[in-house]
């Protein structure tokens, strides 16, 4: 629709957000009418209509088969367009079109903003399944003329009320037409049922909705009084009524077709079962947290009673490889840790990665700085425990063979991710300044447990590679190639 308005018409930006306005509301307007809705907005010139939206009925056939956004017609053509956006009126006029051997009755409706007309919706009826309308189908197309000289008038759609049709109630979930007091002049069969659900014994005809949906809600003192004014229909709102029985989803819609209100629709859904398994995933988010959190807590106690062991063994290399064991239990710590504080099973490691170098960095023999460029972005926690265990023994590798006690180096980890969506990949690379690889070192065959631990890890559980290569210029540069799911 921006790219239509803004290469055919002269309308401004407030214009065309009335547009969208009117346009994520006109479904209702379209069920109601169990018709085919069409946008015309005139040209800049004037001499032509450019169709910048269309809607199509879920309660009864389609007028058109073919998509008619971005048509052009001049000015003259249809009649009926140029006499609604003239006059500023609904133009009901003139006999039924043929097309395709389909009778459609059309109309048009102007729409209105601050006294200015600035298009006209072409509302077209297939003629075809007409029949003696029933109660309901008679409530659907009184409601929808309502709205229709709403809409011409500039009253509707409501400033300030955009709606989420994906999760409002619609004409099909239930509809119930209220008058000038709150009282039900008609209730349909799902909206009936879903007042049944909540409790109500009775029909619904002739009661005053506000108050006999406070009666059916728990009592919560001055919360009734605003239940009752909500469920009367006196403004556009959107809320919900829970007791023991269900939840229901009501929507009001004051009418006004003449600037007063004469009534008001009320559109509601049973949303009982949604409630629930929103329920049921909530606390399942939040066990998966506990889980996660737990298992930080276990880890961290392991941690600690590695540390004390570490502390009474008397042979050095017994101790240095216990706290080796603790550093690699604290990185997959670190990663439960960020798991328990998020919604779902994806972490940003970048402060993952800057905490596991904070770590490593405390065994530092020298003045070795060690520091991060690039971004690793967010990764499953499938790829985030093991990458963190991976990058801890690459950078421990670097910090205890790089460099000699006392000597200043840096460390520098780099992330890249690219690749298509499909196939997205993330590029790290870790290089030091230190001292090199001995003559005829094979990372791939090499013995250290560390370096075995990242083989397994990135090869295995990554499905990447893993490479160990003199840095250009001076020290060692390591580089790893994983594939990661796309970032959203």
């Amino acid at each position: 629709m921006n790219d239509l308005v803004r290469q055919h018409t002269a309308l401004g930006d407030t214009d065309l957000e009335w547009l969208h306005l009117l346009v994520s509301e006109w479904q209702l307007l379209s069920d109601l009418s169990f018709a085919d809705l069409v946008l015309w907005v005139p040209t800049r010139d004037g001499t032509r209509y450019v169709s910048v939206a269309q809607m199509r009925p879920n309660t009864g056939p389609t007028s058109y088969q073919d998509d008619m956004v971005g048509h052009l017609v001049p000015r003259g053509r249809r009649p009926l367009l140029d006499a609604a956006l003239d006059e500023g009126r609904i133009v009901r006029e003139g006999d039924p079109e043929w097309r395709e051997e389909v009778p459609v009755r059309v109309e048009s409706i102007p729409v209105r903003r601050e006294g200015r007309v600035l298009g006209v919706i072409a509302r077209n009826t297939n003629l075809l399944t007409v029949r003696t309308p029933s109660r309901l189908e008679l409530t659907y197309l009184q409601s929808a003329s309502d709205l229709a000289q709403m809409i011409a008038a500039g009253s509707f759609p409501f400033p300030g009320q955009q709606v989420d049709m994906d999760a409002s109630p619609r004409v099909g979930d239930g509809l119930i037409r209220l008058d000038a007091d709150g009282v039900v002049q008609y209730a349909s069969p799902n909206g009936l049922s879903a007042y049944h659900r909540l409790g109500l014994a009775s029909d619904l005809v002739g009661h005053h909705l506000g108050r006999t949906t406070a009666e059916l809600a728990p009592s919560r003192g001055p919360v009734d009084e605003a239940v009752v004014k909500l469920a009367s229909g006196y403004a556009p709102r959107e809320f919900e009524v829970e007791c023991a029985g269900g939840v229901i989803q009501l929507r009001a819609i004051p009418l006004k077709p003449k600037g007063v209100r004469i009534g008001s629709l009320v559109l509601l859904r049973d949303v009982t079962e949604l409630r629930r398994r929103e329920r049921e995933l909530i606390t399942k988010d939040a066990t998966i947290r506990e889980i996660h959190h737990r298992v930080k807590n276990n880890l961290q106690t392991v941690a600690a009673l590695l540390r004390l062991q570490a502390r009474r063994m008397g042979s050095a290399q017994g101790r240095e490889a216990l706290n080796e064991a603790v550093r690699r239990v604290g990185s997959i710590a670190i990663v439960h840790e960020t798991l328990s504080q998020n919604l779902d099973e994806r972490v940003e490691f970048d402060e993952i990665a800057d905490r596991v170098i904070a770590m490593v960095a405390e065994i530092s023999p020298g003045r070795v700085t060690c520091r991060r460029t690039g971004r690793f972005g967010i990764l499953d926690a499938e790829v985030a425990t093991p990458l963190a265990m991976v990058l801890t023994e690459v950078l421990q590798n670097a910090l205890e063979h790089a460099f000699t006690v006392g000597q200043s180096g840096t460390v520098e980890v780099s992330a890249v991710r690219g690749g298509s969506s499909a196939e997205a990949r993330l590029l790290i690379t870790v290089q030091d300044d230190g001292c090199g690889l001995p003559e005829g070192f094979d990372p791939q065959r090499a013995g250290n447990l560390g370096l075995q631990i990242v083989r397994t890890l990135v090869e295995g559980e990554l499905s990447g590679s893993f490479g160990m290569v003199p840095a250009p210029g001076r020290g060692t540069q390591v580089v790893l190639d994983i594939p990661v799911r796309a970032e959203k």
